[in-house]
């Protein structure tokens, strides 16, 4: 282990834009020297329990040996090759294994390289099918509020433009169509909330090509819940008025809501699906974009004829390897009961925090457990106060929240939610 040294963490400081930050006084950074289980261990020697799953990736934990042969025995033969006019193993593997999973009719498999871009896949795949049908005004897209999708440009288009955090770019962004967001309850659906995207298709239909949203779990936009049925009446309505969905599964695939896919919950089945995140186990860089025969055939028999669309990553031969592991591990363990034994934990102990004066809600669904505030957190103090308690969580705005590694242990997993406790409680 080769930890940074002071002039490298300088240099850092000084040179290295990290996300969500500014380069004149950035927010703090922990040096990791490495990462095993559930722990990140810091160059100081300190370590931390990872509550994030390094933003929903890592649900097998750190270094596990399984992916890590799967990375390396992909290595020794092949690191990368370009996808266009070539195939390889991984990649036909990978994309089997992904349509026997996913809801039918999806048995189209476009391999990208990260989850913005399998959103901006989605997007003109929805758009390229109308123009193939000879329907090219109907490129609009609608979504709901409280929505993140990405920070690339189509996907920057359909964020919320207000708590997705690109405010700024709203006049050059295209205009889309945003329905009111769903009651945050998933254990209860209001009638009254569908009527905004009702209203929306039924005076734009002519001109939307798809309705994308996230499934059931909001993420970045607010970390909130909504009901199956709020889900369900989307897609009647996409059949009623011949527009496509796309689901965004990116941050709710693999299990972390408690079904394989979020979309099970409301057992419907999108047009389009977009993953990414835990599909490598948070490995290496890569997503998907599935979509029916349907989508991909009349794109195929329209003008131009193909998809315009070619990453020069595609399929990365290791990403895909690491991927297939990634899976088949998860489909080879009670993933469910893990999933389900981290809720009732984190119910018990998270709920609570609903005494709390500052606390305006707390919520769990499988592996996610959300604290909302009442006011919005300063995060270099905040971040500062979980790493002395050893845990490591990343809060937002008014929200602050967990979703661990798959493979925590309930004394691992106290540990964050007392942090959490302890944090809040003394705000």
């Amino acid at each position: 282990m080769i930890a940074p040294s002071k002039a490298q963490l300088a240099f850092d400081k000084k040179n290295i834009w990290h996300p969500y930050t500014g380069m004149i006084d950035p927010l703090p950074v922990y040096p990791v020297v490495s990462a095993s289980g559930v722990k990140l261990k810091l160059s100081d020697g300190r370590e931390l329990i990872d509550g994030m799953s390094s933003w929903w990736a890592v649900i097998h934990g750190y270094n596990h040996p399984i992916l890590n042969n799967a990375v390396k025995k992909q290595l020794e033969t092949m690191s990368h090759v370009m996808f266009g006019g070539l195939t390889h193993l991984s990649a036909i593997e990978v994309s089997q294994l992904l349509v026997d999973i996913t809801p039918l009719p999806l048995e189209t498999v476009f391999l990208c390289d990260s989850g913005s871009i399998s959103v901006e896949v989605a997007i003109k795949m929805a758009i390229q099918y109308w123009f193939a049908k000879g329907l090219p005004d109907k490129n609009k897209l609608v979504t709901i509020r409280c929505g993140y999708h990405g920070d690339s440009f189509g996907a920057m288009s359909v964020c919320d433009p207000i708590t997705g955090m690109h405010q700024i770019f709203q006049s050059i962004l295209p205009s889309q169509y945003f329905a009111k967001a769903p009651t945050c309850n998933f254990y209860s659906f209001n009638p009254q909330d569908i009527e905004s995207m009702k209203n929306i298709l039924e005076h734009n239909h002519q001109s939307v090509a798809a309705v994308i949203l996230e499934p059931i779990v909001q993420g970045a936009g607010g970390m909130r819940f909504y009901s199956p049925e709020y889900l369900s009446k989307v897609r009647s309505l996409c059949d009623s008025y011949d527009i496509l969905l796309i689901a965004d599964e990116i941050a709710t695939g693999f299990g972390r809501t408690g079904k394989l896919f979020a979309c099970e919950y409301a057992n419907i089945s999108p047009d389009i699906m977009c993953l990414g995140k835990a599909l490598t186990g948070g490995y290496m860089t890569m997503a998907a974009t599935l979509t029916s025969r349907k989508v991909s055939d009349q794109i195929s028999t329209g003008n131009p004829g193909v998809f315009m669309h070619g990453p020069t990553f595609m399929a990365n031969p290791m990403a895909c390897a690491v991927a297939l592991a990634s899976i088949k591990l998860l489909l080879s363990t009670t993933w469910d009961k893990f999933v389900h034994n981290i809720e009732t934990q984190l119910r018990q102990e998270l709920m609570p925090l609903f005494d709390c004066s500052n606390v305006a809600d707390v919520r769990v669904l499988g592996a996610i457990g959300v604290v909302e505030l009442k006011t919005p957190v300063k995060m270099s103090v905040i971040q500062q106060k979980f790493v002395d308690h050893g845990v490591w969580l990343r809060p937002f705005g008014r929200l602050v929240y967990t979703m661990p590694p798959f493979i925590i242990t309930p004394s691992d997993l106290s540990k964050i939610t007392f942090a959490i406790n302890d944090v809040i409680s003394k705000m």
